[in-house]
């Protein structure tokens, strides 16, 4: 059962009218023209929880943070790619999701700040990401490399996974997927029982964002649908999702069709979670935290 303030955040969430942006698609179109207007910030907080510290370089034209612990670093290395419709930048949430995960579990993180919708596309992003994840795995070892993405994030993270794959790299030490966009056709019929209780997300406003980031790629290639690729000699794979969230019905497509690959899966289901709980402040966020700590641990 949902902790008591896991419960408040649903009606919370419709009262400050989350939904609005993706309720319609001029409730979209609305959104991406305030922040091609007036770009948001997507650098990390000046205060972080403590224990890290911060760099970025721009050498690949892409800002690029690494969030290291200021103790001795454990060897393992994330790739967070963050979530936002592939139109919004980084938030708070996900740096402070970003540092806890670094100072408890002593992992280096890499922080993409990857160009956004119109700019940047399945076909250019999602390699990139994959080359990034692949230079670490020469340098780290593909035990001590993990990708990591949470809705957007979580589709980028784990296409580029399949593109290692496909490319004869090793499979990764683990891919963490946190409420991942994984079918983006969006036809799943058990959407439409969804879709009514998600507080959050809805799909005539994210069809406008989804198309603009395939930007003309079909949706069953595995770049901008990672559930219509194969799925097999993919690393384990640790997935969230929320039973309150239009992501859900794919997510328990995913976790039935990894396992019948032979993919090793940790499903960490949350009855009664919204999109991205892992992020939130709530007991169960915290918990999904130590999670992600103890498989970086283990």
């Amino acid at each position: 059962m949902p902790s008591a303030l896991a419960r408040v955040v649903p009606p919370l969430l419709r009262l400050l009218r989350f939904k609005r942006t993706f309720a319609t698609p001029q409730g979209m179109h609305d959104r991406l023209a305030e922040v091609a207007l007036r770009p948001e910030a997507y650098g990390p907080p000046a205060r972080l929880p403590g224990g890290v510290r911060v760099t970025v370089d721009h050498a690949t034209g892409w800002p690029v943070y690494v969030v290291a612990p200021t103790g001795t670093p454990s060897g393992q290395h994330v790739v967070y790619v963050h979530g936002g419709s592939w139109a919004f930048e980084i938030s708070p949430f996900h740096w402070r999701l970003i540092a806890r995960v670094v100072a408890e579990s002593g992992a280096t993180v890499t922080v993409p700040i990857y160009p956004l919708t119109p700019v940047g596309t399945a076909a250019t992003v999602v390699p990139a990401v994959a080359d990034l994840l692949a230079d670490l795995v020469e340098r780290q070892g593909a035990a001590n490399v993990t990708a990591m993405g949470d809705s957007a994030g979580g589709q980028i993270s784990l296409s580029a996974a399949l593109l290692l794959r496909d490319r004869g790299v090793p499979p990764l030490r683990r891919t963490v997927l946190i409420s991942p966009a994984l079918d983006l056709s969006l036809t799943n019929p058990e959407i439409d029982r969804v879709e009514p209780t998600d507080p959050w997300l809805a799909r005539p406003g994210i069809r406008v964002s989804i198309d603009l980031w395939r930007d003309g790629l079909p949706f069953d290639d595995p770049r901008v649908s990672p559930l219509a690729g194969d799925l097999a000699g993919l690393g384990p794979i640790t997935v969230f999702g929320g039973s309150l969230d239009i992501t859900h019905p794919d997510i328990r497509l995913l976790v039935d069709r990894a396992r019948a690959a032979g993919v090793e899966v940790d499903d960490q289901d949350g009855p009664g979670m919204v999109h991205v709980w892992p992020l939130l402040p709530i007991p169960e966020g915290r918990a999904a935290r130590r999670v992600v700590v103890a498989g970086l641990r283990g």
